[in-house]
């Protein structure tokens, strides 16, 4: 049902309600005090006087209901403004008291149709708790609509959990069960989401997301072939939207994450292979890929990826955990000069981020301004992006604030604040006169106020994401300070050999394979000289050997 006829149902049993008697006409074009009788003019010349013409009184009618009928006539014409301002006015007046709650469903829908869904949302609230029988089911339909469209996980507990399915539009029943998936998976029972997701249709524009949240929710109940399923599902689904559609690698990476927790390492590195470079999730395959080759032996493949992990394009990537998987991997084969040279970037790289944050983090003491700081590198990604040098001025480190910034509590009351900063621009948009007046205001404090909770919400991710990277740091720099030992170590011990005149015995990393090997193969060796170029990333493969005895 469409906003106008709404409007016009409204309209229609308002009339009747309203009318004493079956002949009574109801004035719609104007309010009350428009009403006049007037007494004509006679000119000073005229030969006969005119008798005034008498005006019959207008039938009583109740001034609220006039005045309610007038308010609905306004938004039958689409002016949403003065609907708003007359039926707000409305709701905080004592004698429309007992038709609270019919003008404040009527007030949502105002809102709702300006686009302002969190104003709206506030209304349909009032109407559902105040359990009103005539309304509240709208109302919820209403507010289930508008918290989808916010993405604000407070507004959706509250609507699902008066929500049957059955009773709402079927337009609206696929969003519904997404969003009930969500609540049941966010209080941690997971039959209940499951059950829920698997019921979104294969047709539904909400199918990916509920079919990804489907399969980590039987992840989390350990039924990792159910996950698999759903996960090859997803990915099936969107085959034909591209080998770059965002859904599809998604299902991919699904796929490659259930097969190495399975310790299905060949298949995790097969399906790894499957995700395109040009898009967002290919840097995180690479890395992932590496664990999987390094726990399946294949110390060349994992030195391999690092090449193109360490290059140049992925410098301001925050993984520090790579690097010193990559010196235990030269630890393994008793390269120690090349061990040297990864620890030596790592410490090069993440203890300046590591004072940082530590600085950061002690001397900052405003909440707000670890989220304001961070918002500073999402406005102007692609400057600092491609500029090192204009990140100076920044006191949070870029790979911090990148890192942070794709993490999923944050991204998801990011979107929410976004939505809230749309409608304080639409408020701010309206006439002066609307938008200073009473409902005008309301509507500005309103969205003020719940911008203001939510940056305090996400500040607080925020900060406690950097005291988490900060303490993750120090326990890696306690591994890498190990690591140097260790390597020290077994630099004494190969000295100490060829002091003896042992010999070291050498030999090719996963001799199986060898530069024959992928010559054979239809590859193509070039010899790396120090310079890194974006179509071959991906493609360097270490040909070097192990030294130990």
């Amino acid at each position: 049902m469409n906003m106008k006829t709404l409007i016009l149902l409204l309209a229609f049993s308002l009339q009747v309600w309203a009318a004493p008697e079956a002949k009574t006409p109801i004035q719609r074009s104007a309010p009350p005090q428009a009403v006049r009788t007037a007494k004509p003019q006679v000119k000073p010349n005229s030969r006969a006087a005119v008798a005034p013409k008498t005006v019959a009184p207008a039938p009583s009618i109740p001034q609220s209901e006039n005045e309610l009928q007038y308010a609905l006539n306004l938004a039958k014409k689409g002016d949403y403004l003065g609907a708003s301002s007359r039926l707000f006015s409305m709701t905080r007046n004592p004698k429309y008291a007992s038709d609270r709650m019919r003008i404040k469903y009527i007030l949502g829908l105002m809102f709702f149709e300006m686009k302002m869904y969190q104003v709206s949302a506030f209304q349909f609230v009032d109407v559902v708790r105040n359990a009103d029988k005539k309304y509240s089911k709208q109302s919820l339909q209403k507010l289930s609509i508008a918290a989808d469209i916010l993405n604000d996980d407070t507004l959706i507990n509250y609507a699902i959990g008066k929500i049957e399915v059955e009773e709402f539009p079927k337009e609206n029943h696929d969003m519904l069960r997404y969003r009930i998936g969500e609540y049941y998976q966010r209080k941690g029972e997971w039959d209940k989401a499951i059950a829920s997701f698997s019921k979104v249709p294969s047709t539904s524009a909400y199918f990916p997301k509920s079919k990804y949240m489907e399969g980590i929710a039987n992840v989390k109940r350990n039924d990792l072939n159910s996950a698999l399923a759903c996960y090859s599902s997803l990915a099936e689904n969107r085959s034909l939207a591209g080998v770059t559609d965002t859904d599809r690698v998604a299902g991919l990476m699904g796929m490659a994450r259930i097969y190495y927790q399975a310790h299905k390492w060949d298949q995790a590195i097969d399906v790894y292979r499957q995700i395109p470079r040009d898009t967002e999730l290919w840097h995180d395959a690479l890395f992932e890929s590496s664990w999987a080759h390094m726990r399946a032996a294949n110390f060349r493949s994992v030195l391999s990826n690092f090449h193109s992990l360490h290059s140049a394009f992925y410098e301001d990537f925050y993984l520090p955990e790579s690097i010193l998987l990559r010196g235990i991997v030269y630890l393994y084969i008793c390269q120690y000069d090349e061990m040297d040279k990864a620890l030596g970037l790592f410490e090069r790289i993440y203890q300046p981020v590591l004072n940082r944050l530590d600085d950061f983090t002690k001397t900052t003491t405003d909440l707000t301004a670890y989220f304001n700081e961070t918002e500073r590198v999402i406005k102007n990604f692609n400057l600092l992006k491609s500029d090192s040098n204009s990140r100076r001025g920044y006191r949070v480190p870029f790979l911090v604030a990148r890192d942070i910034i794709r993490e999923g509590d944050f991204k998801h009351i990011y979107t929410y604040i976004n939505r809230v900063r749309e409608e304080l621009a639409i408020v701010n948009a309206q006439p002066d006169i609307w938008r200073k007046s009473v409902v005008g205001q309301y509507a500005n404090n309103l969205l003020k106020g719940r911008l203001d909770s939510s940056i305090k919400n996400i500040s607080g991710i925020v900060r406690t994401h950097m005291l988490t990277m900060k303490q993750e740091l120090a326990d890696m720099f306690e591994q890498y300070n190990f690591a140097r030992y260790e390597m020290l170590n077994g630099k004494k011990e190969a000295l100490k050999k060829k002091i003896q005149g042992k010999g070291v015995v050498t030999a090719h990393v996963d001799e199986s394979k060898n530069r024959s090997f992928y010559i054979q193969n239809g590859y193509e060796y070039w010899p790396f000289r120090g310079e890194y170029w974006l179509d071959e990333i991906g493609d360097y493969h270490y040909l070097g050997t192990q030294g130990c005895e």
